[in-house]
This record gives structure tokens, C-alpha cells and sequence, in this order.
């Protein structure tokens, strides 16, 4: 059972993005960030434990002239924290309260097609030293990143999606060697999944089966997949398998999020809901478990973001389209 907490104040309402919520919680310091995009700027609000104490930060596109957001999220690597912005025109990495940017990259674009965007979108973390970002083109581009400093290189470039990447997810659980540690999705519904070691390897790719996978999580060798037409599938990573199908939503799915140390699972969608998810697999067979927990309305809220904001999924956040602030629920 969650109950209402208070809501963090933004500067500015989110836009109808997917997975338009980055959660980043420093428990030495008792604070929470968060990140949200509108237009061309990313509001980011530290809050502490009561939420009483907010600290507000407007963060701009810059480079290339002004540009639209596409997505805001922190990258934790063992050395550092990184806060990864991607645009039309580009990748901007900033060092983790967004005064410093380290690191610049512009999309290579010599003549797009007519009528076709051109954007980043889908940011994740992967194998303790990479920063991996989908394009609109279905490239999925591999930064190496120092423990400190700037030096960041370009390492690798996938080139196994023919849409625009959606999402990009790297392993929150257990990771035995040679499993996978990176899913990536796109417009089409194709899932493709990664090993990643000093190069990225395609281990299986999932196909499209006729919805857009806007969101994708990676835990314990499971993934959990949210899809436009309400329904949450879980694959098995190493195989493809489908293992699960949920119709979890009467909507659009637009986030879902993993708490890696209870094996909980988020959903927020088009329909105002967010729906709690236990996963686990059963000790006789090894088949992968699904269990509603907890459902919850943010009444008339069209959902563009939602995340954990702890690692045992005690509590979480939401935002929604349109709505100058984050919605916070704790576990009672």
C-alpha cells in the first residue's frame, strides 16, 4: 500500500515524452534529484527526505543552437555520475547537478529524408564503463567513459535496429558472466539484446509484433517490455522466449521502471495509472512470475514518467503532461 506524499514543485510542466522522469537519490546527503523535460530545457529539483526543501535548476540545450530535449537521465557508473541530455541536434553529458558539461556530441546529419526527424533518444549505462544512446536513424551509439575528466570517446556504434530507438536498458540484477547486460528497443516494437564486454555482441533479437515498445527494463536475465497497445510482456534475455503477456493498461504505456533489490515493477501509461508489479521465478520450475501489488490514479494526469525512488521500491514518482510537478507515494 502507497499513500500521497507531498509533491515536488517544477519550474516548468513536462512534456509528453517517454520515460520523461530521471531519479537520482544520494542517501549520505538525504536528498532526491530529479529530472524532467520541457521543450528545450530539463527542470531538475533536489528534494529532501520531507520534501519540505526544494532547490530548483533550469537546464538549457546549448550547443548547436537551440534545440528540443528528447530525454533527461543520470548515468551511474562506478566512478562517477553522469547527467546525459539528448536533443535534435545532439548528446550533452554533464557531471550530475548539470553545472558542468564534459562532453559534447553532434549528430551527424548531411541530408535527412523529408519529413524525417532527426533526434537522440534512449540513454542507459552498461558494464561499469559505457554510456550507451539510440538515435532516430536506429544507431545505437557506445561512449567510453573515464573515471574522471573529459576524454570521453565514442567506442562503438550497433547498427542492428532499422527504427528509432525508443529505450535503452542495462542489467539492475544479478548478471552472471555472459548473460545479457544490455536491451535497446525501437518504434517497430524490435527488442535486440546485448552482451557487452570490451565490444558489444548481439546475444538475440525479439521482434516486433505490431506495437511501438516505448519502455524496457532488464532484471535478473528477465525483460520486462511495456508496448502502445496497455500490455507489459517479459522475455527471457538470453533466449527471447516470451515467458509473460499482462494488459496492464487501457493506454499508451509510457514508462516502466525496476527495483532491483525486491524485483518490483512500475508501469505509468496514458490512463492516469500507475501500476505496482512484484516479478520473481518460481523455485520448482524456474518460470518467470508476475503478482499485482498496487494500483494508483493520478486523477485526469496523462503519465509521462514514472520511476522508483529507492533501490526496494518503497517509494516512487510520476509525472505527467502538462503538470508543473513530480507526484510522490511511499509505502505505509
Amino acid at each position: 500500500m502507497y499513500r500521497k506524499e507531498r509533491s515536488v514543485p517544477l519550474k516548468s510542466s513536462s512534456s509528453a515524452l517517454y520515460n520523461n522522469l530521471s531519479v537520482l537519490r544520494l542517501r549520505d546527503k538525504q536528498l532526491t534529484h530529479f529530472a524532467a523535460v520541457h521543450g528545450s530545457a530539463v527542470s531538475l529539483a533536489s528534494a529532501a527526505a520531507d520534501g519540505l526543501s526544494v532547490s530548483h535548476r533550469q537546464l538549457r540545450a546549448k550547443e548547436g543552437g537551440a534545440s528540443i530535449v528528447t530525454q533527461a537521465s543520470w548515468c551511474v557508473l562506478p566512478s562517477r555520475v553522469l547527467l546525459v541530455l539528448t536533443s535534435q541536434k545532439g548528446i550533452q553529458m554533464y557531471e550530475a547537478d548539470g553545472s558542468i558539461m564534459v562532453y559534447w556530441h553532434a549528430l551527424d546529419v548531411l541530408e535527412p529524408a523529408p519529413a524525417q526527424a532527426v533526434f537522440a533518444r534512449g540513454i542507459a549505462a552498461a558494464s561499469g564503463r559505457f554510456i550507451c544512446v539510440g538515435t532516430s536513424s536506429g544507431l545505437v551509439l557506445v561512449f567510453d567513459i573515464p573515471s574522471k575528466g573529459t576524454n570521453i570517446t565514442l567506442s562503438e556504434v550497433l547498427e542492428e535496429h532499422r527504427d528509432s530507438i525508443t529505450d535503452i536498458t542495462s542489467e539492475v540484477g544479478e548478471n552472471p558472466d555472459g548473460a545479457a547486460e544490455l536491451v535497446t528497443a525501437d518504434d517497430s516494437g524490435a527488442l535486440c539484446v546485448w552482451r557487452a564486454k570490451e565490444e558489444f555482441s548481439l546475444l538475440t533479437k525479439i521482434s516486433a509484433f505490431g506495437w511501438t515498445c516505448s519502455s524496457v527494463k532488464l532484471w535478473n536475465g528477465v525483460i520486462a517490455a511495456g508496448y502502445g497497445n496497455g500490455q507489459i510482456r517479459l522475455y527471457e534475455a538470453t533466449s527471447g522466449a516470451l515467458r509473460a503477456t499482462v494488459s496492464a493498461h487501457a493506454r499508451w504505456i509510457y514508462a516502466l521502471d525496476l527495483a532491483p533489490l525486491t524485483g518490483k515493477l512500475l508501469s505509468g501509461a496514458e490512463d492516469s495509472y500507475v501500476q505496482i508489479w512484484k516479478l520473481s521465478q518460481s523455485p520448482d520450475t524456474g518460470d518467470i512470475e508476475i503478482e499485482h501489488c498496487h494500483s494508483e490514479c493520478v486523477t485526469d494526469t496523462q503519465l509521462c514518467g514514472a520511476r522508483f525512488c529507492d533501490p526496494e521500491g518503497n517509494s516512487f514518482a510520476a509525472t505527467g503532461y502538462d503538470l508543473s510537478e513530480i507526484v510522490r507515494y511511499g509505502q505505509v
